[in-house]
Parts: C-alpha cells; structure tokens; sequence
C-alpha cells in the first residue's frame, strides 16, 4: 500500500473499486487544518474525469497497468483481434473496450491498456490520426474553396464523417480519430 506522498501523474490507482488514473494532483498545506492532496482522475472503464480530495498519509491501493503496441487483424462476431507486435500473440478485444472501432482499419498498430497482474486489456487507444481514402461522396464544384461549408463522405472504414465541398471520391484524408472530424488531404 502507498499513500498520498506516492501520487503523480499517471498514476493508476484503485479508487472506490473503480480503477482510476491519475490526470493532475496538486498536494495543498493550508495555514490552519491538516495538508491534504487535491487530484483529478480519470476512471479508465467509463472515461470519466472526478476531483477527489484526499486527506495527507491517506493510504492508495496502486494498480499496475501497461501500454502495449497491437496490430489490428480482423473482426470476430462480437469482438476485434489485435496481434503484439513485438511476440505476434493474438488478442481478442470486446467492442465495449472500443471507443470508435468504426475508425479501425487492417493493419492500424493500436495501443492496449492492460492491468499487468491479471493480464486484463482495459482500454484500447486508436492512434491520433488515421488516413483514409474516401469511398464515397457527393461531387464537388470547382471553386468551391472560399467557404467552411461541409459535405457528408464515406471513408475506406466504413465510418462517415464530414468533409469539405472540394474533396471528392477517391482523396486520400487524414482523419482526427478522437472527434472524428477532418483535418487535412493527404498527398499519394
């Protein structure tokens, strides 16, 4: 067991039986009461972000995780399997543990959150940006530069995003994979 002089970033911590990381902590001695250590977590199932504040020499239950690099293969029914990069063991991951796996393509290297003890995945982290060609969209019109109007497309993953009016079927795109949206054409 740890306590709260153990805190940093990143820190993966059992917090209400929930695991929770550690975002920012900041460790606060008033002139009057005892210190304690106000932090920010993010609970790792759920995604979402908690302030807590806990008491100075509270004892933490630290939990060991690691990122590890997988190649994504294939799907499977009802989950996806990723290979390691470094043995080529296989992995099956559930669609829950996906966030957006419409952004999954064949051969993406993903990073796989697992809790090291029970060699449990935990999360599953596409990378930033993925490029993709455009399987389809509506015509565009030449000129049609000066506006932000935006156009619905159809990339190579099956996922719809939104582009705009001069791209046309065919392009090659990159694609922010955390907001879905479009950021730039990329040249073959």
């Amino acid at each position: 067991m740890a306590n709260t002089s153990d805190i940093k970033n990143g820190l993966c911590i059992n917090h209400n039986g929930k695991l929770s990381q550690i975002i920012e902590f900041q460790h606060v001695k008033p002139g009057k009461g005892p210190a304690f250590v106000r932090t920010k977590m993010r609970q790792i199932e759920s995604g979402k972000v908690l302030d807590f504040t806990f008491s100075a020499g509270h004892k933490i239950e630290v939990v060991r995780i690691e990122n590890r690099e997988y190649q994504y293969l294939y799907q499977d029914g009802e989950s996806y399997v990723f290979m390691n990069v470094k043995d080529y063991e296989q992995v099956n991951i559930p669609a829950n543990l996906i966030q957006k796996p419409l952004f999954l393509s064949e051969g993406i290297v993903c990073t796989i959150l697992f809790h090291a003890e029970e060699e449990l995945p935990l999360v599953l982290e596409l990378p930033l940006y993925i490029i993709s060609e455009i399987t389809y969209t509506e015509p565009g019109i030449k000129g049609d530069t000066a506006t932000n109007t935006m156009k619905p497309a159809t990339i190579a993953t099956g996922a719809e995003i939104r582009v705009p009016l001069f791209i046309d079927t065919g392009e090659t795109i990159k694609v922010d994979t955390r907001t879905g949206v479009y950021v730039e054409r990329v040249k073959k």
